[in-house]
């Protein structure tokens, strides 16, 4: 059963679930978790103490909205819109990453959060 979280980064407030994957078992028991993010185009993403490998499911092209864990950086990831890695309009990480669940607000929110903002991710 999905779990609900809170994400605030810089002055937004969004809504979101974790998916029941492993990774995102282990990253809901982890939180809160505070970082500051980093941007990469339409992606937030910031290194976080959970440590996991691929999923049998994961990916690097991406839905907006979709939350990912990137298993080389440690990094918990917001994919909002295209990144320097993206063909055309689609949403592409920079390698491979576990799809660990998906962001219930507006998108367009994280289009206002500057790099090296504050974000804390809460059970929520």
């Amino acid at each position: 059963m999905p779990k609900a979280i809170k994400i605030t980064a810089g002055q937004i407030k969004v809504a979101a679930e974790l998916n029941d994957s492993p990774t995102s078992k282990s990253i809901f028991d982890a939180l809160p978790i505070e970082a500051k993010g980093s941007r990469w185009g339409g992606e937030i993403y910031f290194s976080i103490s959970v440590e996991a490998g691929l999923e049998a499911d994961s990916r690097d092209v991406l839905e907006a909205g979709e939350l990912g864990y990137w298993p080389t950086g440690n990094a918990f990831c917001i994919f909002f819109g295209p990144t320097p890695a993206s063909q055309a309009d689609e949403i592409r990480a920079a390698s491979a990453v576990n799809i660990i669940g998906k962001v219930k607000g507006d998108l367009s929110q994280f289009r206002k959060v500057p790099d090296r903002a504050d974000v804390l991710i809460e059970a929520g």
